[in-house]
């Protein structure tokens, strides 16, 4: 089984920052991508950002060059820094970690982010 559980939300004002962190364990071997995903009110979930064993990254349009996902391999933790933010990205953002060319994905239970006044 795998555990990915997320932390670090909350409520901030517009161009704070914030870094969320999701802890992963159990059978995480085979798991060759980590990625960050958010759900906002009334929306579809969205891929945020995403990173590689090998370390190549990618990004949403909408976050590039503001967030930066990062892994500690021997923490088993990844990261999202989250800076200049927006209402916009006012979301619950979850933790997900996938085998490459399978279905096989896992999820975390998700963190609310809220960026408001």
């Amino acid at each position: 089984q795998v555990q990915l559980v997320e932390s670090g939300g909350g409520l901030v004002q517009p161009g704070e920052s914030l870094r969320l962190s999701c802890t992963a364990s159990g059978s995480i071997s085979l798991i060759n991508v980590w990625g960050w995903y958010r759900q906002a009110p009334g929306k579809q979930r969205e891929l945020v950002a995403s990173i590689t064993l090998g370390g190549s990254t990618n990004y949403a349009g909408s976050v590039k060059g503001r967030f930066t996902i990062s892994r500690d391999n021997a923490k088993n933790m990844v990261y999202l820094q989250m800076n200049s933010l927006e209402p916009e990205d006012t979301a619950v953002y979850y933790c997900n970690g996938r085998i490459s060319s399978t279905f096989i994905n896992y999820w975390g239970k998700g963190t609310l982010v809220t960026v408001s006044e």
